[in-house]
């Protein structure tokens, strides 16, 4: 939208760090897409990351973009200067069969031009691991980031999850529910849990992290603090 192009012009112009604005493609008409793109190269931004965007089960696609893998060789064809960021799923994409298919369908999207992944949230590092394995052995050779969602509430880590098919460690429903009821104290371990999650990927020499700051930035500042001292020491 309009809105994203702005934001993204926003924190590259006044703040001076790389902006990557999203991009959906399902039930979206080509024009729609020309006119997006257009305004993100009107205002100086050349990062995006292509997504196919919610998928209602029964309903009738109508756009002429029905998979990621489709906007993303779009762009390419007209914006080859552009950086296509795509979406990968450590546990699988809630709607494939397995990780292996969705893992072969990630394949096509990186073969149609994604320069760089980012994933899914995760909460148990082993799970990253084995994914990351398995798209290595499948040729996947672009960057692969790993996804921290920061814990903030029991019944939201538990409802993303869900959503996300995403699977709750016994170390991690410990602290859900030890501290379910004390948002404060969940938060403060969550904050934690997060952090050790990042050290260990930056032992492991992880791609690279984003944060899912969910309109939190107190929070992702406070795991940056406890996590930034890595980076600063990682060579390469």
């Amino acid at each position: 939208s309009q809105a994203t192009a702005q934001i993204a012009q926003m924190i590259q112009d006044e703040y001076d760090i790389p902006a990557v604005a999203h991009l959906t493609c399902i039930n979206t008409t080509l024009r729609d897409i020309d006119g997006k793109i257009a305004e993100m190269r009107e205002r100086g931004v050349r990062n995006v990351l292509a997504l196919r965007g919610d998928y209602i089960d029964g309903e009738q696609l109508v756009g002429e973009f029905n998979h990621a893998s489709d906007l993303v060789s779009y762009i390419r064809s007209v914006k080859p200067d552009f950086k296509v960021f795509g979406a990968c799923y450590p546990e699988g994409h809630y709607q494939a069969d397995s990780l292996d298919q969705d893992i072969e369908n990630l394949k096509i999207k990186v073969d149609a031009g994604v320069t760089h992944l980012i994933s899914q949230l995760f909460y148990d590092n082993e799970d990253f691991y084995r994914f990351l394995d398995k798209a290595r052995a499948a040729g996947i050779t672009v960057p692969i980031e790993a996804g921290i969602m920061p814990v903030r509430g029991a019944k939201s880590v538990r409802r993303m999850a869900e959503r996300n098919a995403s699977r709750i460690p016994d170390r991690l429903n410990t602290l859900l529910n030890k501290w379910g009821d004390d948002i404060q104290s969940l938060r403060a371990a969550g904050i934690l849990y997060a952090s050790e999650q990042i050290a260990d990927l930056v032992a492991h020499d992880v791609d690279g992290v984003h944060l899912y700051s969910m309109n939190h930035p107190a929070t992702t500042r406070r795991i940056w603090r406890n996590a930034e001292p890595l980076f600063r020491g990682t060579q390469g």
